[in-house]
């Protein structure tokens, strides 16, 4: 899947650049989450509090995704990435000085956290624009598995603030940050062949069109259910079996590690054998492990298993949806990865604060887990009632070159 072609084709260092930055930038913006018990233990905070804390970075991210989006294409990539990685340093470090004492100061930190998840916006097209059309999936693939930050928010940030504090592990955040920044500034180079930037009018246009809509949709699902339950998992560990906050990230860590390295094997799987065949399957697990997951099994040993398999799946479902979108919107790739890129951490607002609003009014979190798989259920018909037409439009027109 991976050969001497693939690093020819491209920028290596580039790539890696645009993975670290993913990575770091990944790891303060769901830091809320890995932190929240013991956000929520000082602040007295409740379920649907303590959801809608840990949605609201996720929520700022994807809003903020259309902005960034908008700027790579007018100001390129890598002056893009930069201004966004000085703002979440500033933030840390100016919420880490003044301390935070109430669930607005947390909320307002979380929509500066959600300068991070734009960053989802910056580093595929980064990354996207010096690869081919039958490298987009593994490219894309390396690149967003900067996702797996996610993995070192849960496994040290609950670690860190049971020796130091939660707002000192708030300030010690940046130091990561801040070395990502340098070795993008040293290693990260725009691609040649930039697109002209286009009008607002232009950008406006491509939501006339259904396929954005599509996309959209099926990446609300996919990246949705990731950042949903990676921001979610520790306080859900910590509600309902009762784990330490330490013993809950490493849970949720091994959820969200499983998520994270299977992206790379979406994408190159999709270029393989197709993104339509590859989003199919995912549907289809993703669907059935939060299904039966939201019975809440006995044994948290089981539960974390049917975690790990619903994570696998939307993993690598991120991984085949990027293998499409730079086939159909190859000349738009900036804003429609802001768009969709939107759309899926709207996925992830909705999933996080659904299971804390479940949690307070039912009591459990079923509702929240089982409209989630009506949702990837509802992706799966979708997806099926407009693969012919993609194969035999736009799809045709890369055969040979890219498989949809």
């Amino acid at each position: 899947m991976i050969g001497k072609e693939f690093f020819k084709a491209g920028h290596p260092p580039t790539l890696f650049a645009a993975f670290f930055y993913f990575d770091m930038a990944f790891m303060v913006w769901v830091l809320l989450g890995p932190l929240g018990v013991q956000i929520a233990g000082d602040l007295g905070l409740n379920a649907g509090q303590k959801g809608l804390m840990v949605a609201i970075p996720i929520l700022a991210g994807a809003l903020l995704r259309v902005v960034m989006g908008v700027m790579v294409d007018r100001i390129k990539p890598k002056l893009t990435g930069v201004i966004g990685q000085l703002i979440v340093i500033a933030g840390l470090l100016v919420a880490w000085s003044l301390g935070i004492s109430s669930f607005g100061g947390v909320l307002a930190l979380g929509v500066v956290l959600g300068v991070a998840g734009a960053s989802f916006a910056v580093a595929l097209p980064l990354a996207s624009r010096w690869y081919p059309p039958q490298y987009q999936g593994v490219a894309l693939g390396i690149a967003g598995a900067g996702n797996s930050g996610t993995v070192l928010a849960a496994l040290f940030a609950p670690t860190l603030a049971a020796h130091f504090g939660w707002i000192n592990v708030i300030g010690l955040a940046a130091i990561p940050v801040a070395i990502a920044l340098v070795v993008y500034l040293l290693l990260a180079k725009d691609a040649p062949n930039q697109p002209a930037p286009k009008s607002f009018a232009d950008y406006a246009a491509v939501l006339k069109l259904p396929d954005a809509w599509w996309f959209m949709f099926f990446y609300f699902v996919t990246f949705g259910g990731f950042s949903g339950l990676a921001s979610s998992l520790t306080i859900y560990f910590n509600s309902e079996y009762g784990l330490s906050p330490v013993a809950a990230g490493y849970a949720t860590a091994a959820c969200v590690f499983a998520g994270s390295l299977v992206r790379p094997i979406g994408g190159a799987l999709a270029d393989r054998t197709g993104g339509v065949r590859a989003l199919t399957i995912m549907y289809c697990v993703a669907a059935a492990a939060l299904t039966i997951v939201s019975f809440r099994l006995p044994q948290m040993g089981a539960a974390l298993a049917v975690f790990v398999v619903a994570m696998l799946a939307l993993g690598m479902g991120n991984g085949a949806v990027f293998q499409l979108v730079p086939q159909r919107f190859r000349h738009e790739i900036g804003v429609m990865t802001g768009l969709v890129g939107m759309t899926g951490g709207v996925g992830g607002f909705y999933l996080a604060s659904s299971l804390g609003y479940s949690k307070q009014f039912t009591g459990t979190y079923q509702l929240g887990l089982l409209v989630f798989a009506i949702l990837a259920v509802s992706a799966l018909i979708g997806l099926t009632s407009i693969k012919r037409r993609w194969r035999t439009t736009w799809g045709a027109a890369g055969m040979g070159v890219a498989r949809i």
